[in-house]
């Protein structure tokens, strides 16, 4: 499966975005799909992941209440609705596809990678 993640951008402290990615390929439902992050110079950071149902979420602690994942089966795309956005939320954000059945935060875990989407969060 192919990945594209889009929909960063500036926006200030406070405010909000929502990333996009889209996959390619008609097997997006048998992915587990997460969001990392990654500043330069730190490893990727795990952020989100959602079941290949969209049921079951799991989140980094330090993200909960802020960021939310969700996914559109039928349009092979997952999100992440970002609110509340602070200055350490800067960062490339990656998707990625997890060809399997429990939600993991290792990055090794995923097998299929996203380009990455720059968020900036700036006054």
């Amino acid at each position: 499966v192919q990945l594209q993640a889009f929909g960063g951008g500036l926006v200030q402290p406070g405010g909000s975005l929502r990333l996009s990615c889209a996959a390619s390929g008609r097997t997006f439902s048998q992915y587990v799909m997460g969001w990392f992050r990654q500043v330069p110079g730190k490893e990727r950071e795990f952020v989100a992941a959602i079941t290949r149902s969209g049921g079951s979420t799991h989140y980094a602690d330090s993200l909960k209440g802020r960021f939310t994942i969700s996914r559109d089966n039928a349009k092979n795309t997952v999100y992440l609705q970002m609110n509340s956005l602070k200055p350490e939320d800067t960062a490339v954000y990656y998707c990625a596809a997890d060809y399997g059945v429990i939600l993991r935060e290792f990055s090794s875990a995923y097998d299929y990678w996203g380009q990455g989407t720059e968020v900036t969060v700036s006054s």
